[in-house]
């Protein structure tokens, strides 16, 4: 009579961590290659002025807001 196969020996190997086979060449201050819309270059520019301005508020004080106006947030 044949010897039964072992279900988990079979399967082994399908959770197996292993690096990509691609070499994707990311470097750490890589130039973007697309093009930003017109747009949304001039809310990134207002959005930086505005930050070096102080004229944002600190993570602390909106989840302060938000946990005023949703009390039932926690």
């Amino acid at each position: 009579m044949p010897k039964k196969s072992n279900p988990s020996h079979e399967n082994k190997h399908i959770n197996k961590v292993e690096e990509p086979i691609i070499e994707y060449n990311v470097e750490k201050n890589a130039v973007q290659e697309e093009e930003l819309h017109p747009i949304l270059i001039k809310l990134l520019e207002k959005s930086i002025q505005d930050s070096k301005e102080g004229k944002g508020i600190s993570h602390e004080e909106m989840q302060k807001r938000i946990k005023l106006k949703y009390p039932f947030l926690k």
